[in-house]
């Protein structure tokens, strides 16, 4: 009998070790993917989705994207979760005049944006009629084509963007070709500054350009608040409110951001 208790002792306590081994492999496991997934989010990629049409006709309101966070630099993990600027292990190229960058709203931190790069440190911007001029030059756009004018009107499930008072443009900034869209139509102001972009600071603008809260408003975006550069698409979904349609947009994922 004490050698059958024992022997009942004995594959208790083998038991209670085997479960309290596959405990502790799991959350082991457990821990270092989640420590791994945080990691690539903090410091390498992070998706975000488009809540608003400010950078219509380029995103889209439901497009969901990848943010590239390598693009000015490896930062050291984490540390832009819990310091004011994030420390970089690595500086790379600073933004460019035409990227499209994340960032946190400067007047509202809990807040990200999406807008594209106008002016970088040391620029002069200026806003004259809706053209643009950078340190004194004339922006060059033109209208894009009626065929591709049709394709971005069809992108726009919103029936408010049907009207004559609105027009595409192609425009060159630095080494990228934005399109962007205006409406002659808009009580929006005409004109703007001008202004000089402080060091470590960037101005930015939508593409949508009369429907876009951007730097015109609020100011500058410090290069501290800026999280990464929009780079693709990689889900787009729509709901329209009124008519509780849901659209899903299959030709534009894996579309390349410019």
């Amino acid at each position: 009998m004490a050698k059958a208790a024992e022997s009942g002792m004995t594959a208790k306590n083998s038991s209670s070790k085997s479960k309290k081994q596959w405990i502790i492999e799991n959350v082991t496991s457990l821990g270092l993917a989640l420590f791994l997934v945080f990691t690539v989010r903090s410091s390498i990629i992070e998706a975000f989705k488009i809540p608003s049409g400010s950078m219509i006709p380029t995103l889209l309101v439901g497009d969901h994207i990848f943010v590239n966070k390598l693009s000015y630099g490896l930062k050291v993990p984490f540390t832009e979760w819990f310091l004011e600027s994030p420390l970089y292990l690595i500086k790379g190229k600073p933004p460019q005049r035409g990227d499209i960058i994340v960032f946190k709203y400067p007047k509202d931190e809990s807040l990200y944006y999406i807008k594209r790069v106008i002016g970088t440190p040391g620029d002069v911007l200026e806003v004259k009629n809706k053209d643009l001029y950078v340190n004194g030059q004339l922006i060059p756009r033109k209208p894009v084509t009626k065929d591709r004018f049709n394709e971005v009107m069809k992108l726009l499930e919103d029936s408010s963007y049907a009207k004559p008072s609105l027009e595409v443009f192609e425009e060159k900034l630095g080494n990228h070709d934005a399109t962007i869209m205006l409406d002659n139509g808009s009580y929006m102001p005409t004109n703007f500054g001008p202004v000089t972009v402080p060091s470590e600071s960037y101005f930015v603008m939508g593409d949508n350009r009369d429907a876009s809260n951007d730097s015109r408003y609020w100011g500058f975006v410090p290069m501290r608040n800026i999280r990464g550069r929009a780079v693709v698409i990689w889900l787009s979904t729509w709901i329209n409110l009124e008519s509780k349609q849901f659209t899903f947009r299959p030709a534009r994922i894996g579309t390349i951001l410019h």
